[in-house]
């Protein structure tokens, strides 16, 4: 596993941040954000590199090459990546390289073909050998977990033999900010930045944009054993579901997320009574989390699961959300650990009656977990992860 996000570099940076209760949100400072109502951001480092100037393509390769570092599977690898939301047209590329001299190399001339949501699939293709065409998921908030999905779906039909998978998003610039904000999304306690995530919180006033990336190498675990390699956990299962509801708000009864959490249960084998834990959706937005909030307790009913919200300290990073989260769900597994909710002080009178972590990370054993995302559009994912057999 590989991650670049607001915590700093690497799966382990990430874990230990979120266990010890580190918030990464602070002033924007990648932009002025002038009279913006938002200003505050969960900002990652600056990638090594940044191929056609886009964070995102910087942020997933140097998450691969952490996921790739060690022992190499072989066979037919592919990519499948979320981006998020594919902003980026031909009309775009024309205004944005108006003026410019034609390019002089071949390399160069062929960059007019390239957005960056498939020149991402491309390059992680080349630099890692995968050799089956490259999958990109636009479905927001849950293209990063829609990509596990696709990959886990494709090695266990044949498809593939392994994959580099998850997501990879930055909107923390002026446009992507200014959007979330005329939709009254963001939250504005602009003055206190590390409080205002408040997943669940009866307060909450939105959520924060995070940005960063996150990728999986998945493959069949029979493989896997037969070269020794080290296991981590596994995909055990993955439901989707789409609300034809709203763009911008979920059902308010959460039948989406509740569909989507069924679905995995069913394609993993699992029954509700299995979940050990459950890392939220919890963008900390009063529709949404209201929404989940109803859909996890018609799903667990009166068991007392462990719930964390991620994004409660490390923002939210829309297409890569998925794709992280999954990854701090394996990590807090592997470590026998669920941390906590930052800022949850006044659970909303929805969440009443569930077990929603705070005060400090918490030692819970478990061997299934359910990470979820949601997305605008009413894009529903769940995948049901398991520890290392």
């Amino acid at each position: 596993m590989g991650a670049v996000h607001p915590l700093g570099l690497g799966v382990p940076a990430l874990l230990d941040g979120l266990l010890a209760g580190r918030s990464a949100v602070g002033p924007i400072t990648r932009f002025d954000p002038g009279e913006l109502p938002t200003r505050i951001a969960a900002e990652a480092p600056d990638p090594p590199e940044a191929p056609l100037g886009d964070r995102r393509i910087g942020f997933a390769l140097a998450a691969a090459a952490e996921a790739m570092a060690g022992d190499r599977p072989t066979g037919r690898g592919l990519v499948s990546m979320g981006v998020g939301l594919e902003l980026f047209s031909m009309q775009d590329l024309a205004r944005q390289r108006a003026g410019m001299p034609l390019p002089d190399d071949a390399e160069a001339r062929l960059r007019f073909l390239q957005t960056p949501s498939d020149h991402v699939g491309h390059l992680l293709s080349v630099a890692h050998g995968c050799v089956l065409p490259p999958r990109v998921h636009v479905t927001a908030c849950a293209a990063g977990a829609d990509a596990i999905a696709d990959a886990a779906h494709r090695i266990r039909v044949g498809r593939a033999d392994w994959a580099l998978c998850g997501g990879t998003d930055s909107m923390i610039h002026p446009l992507g900010v200014a959007g979330f904000c005329a939709l009254q999304a963001t939250s504005t306690r602009n003055d206190e930045p590390a409080r205002a995530s408040r997943p669940f919180d009866r307060r909450r006033d939105g959520f924060v944009m995070g940005e960063g990336a996150g990728v999986l190498r998945l493959e069949a675990l029979d493989d896997a054993l037969a070269r020794g390699a080290p296991i981590l956990g596994e995909v055990l299962g993955a439901g989707r579901a789409l609300e034809a509801y709203k763009i911008s708000d979920p059902s308010p009864d959460g039948r989406g997320a509740l569909a989507a959490m069924r679905a995995a249960l069913t394609d993993a084998g699992s029954r509700a009574e299995d979940v050990d834990a459950v890392n939220a959706h919890g963008t900390s937005t009063a529709a949404n989390d209201g929404a989940e909030a109803r859909a996890l307790r018609a799903l667990l009913g009166e068991r007392r699961v462990p719930i964390s919200a991620t994004k409660s300290m490390i923002g939210h990073l829309i297409g890569a959300a998925g794709a992280v989260e999954a990854i701090v769900a394996l990590g807090c597994m592997a470590r026998g650990r669920v941390h906590a909710t930052l800022n949850l002080e006044e659970p909303d009178p929805d969440a009443l009656g569930l077990d929603l972590v705070t005060g400090g990370a918490r030692e819970h054993a478990q061997r299934v977990v359910l990470s979820c995302s949601y997305g605008f559009g009413g894009h529903c994912t769940a995948l049901v992860l398991g520890a290392a057999s």
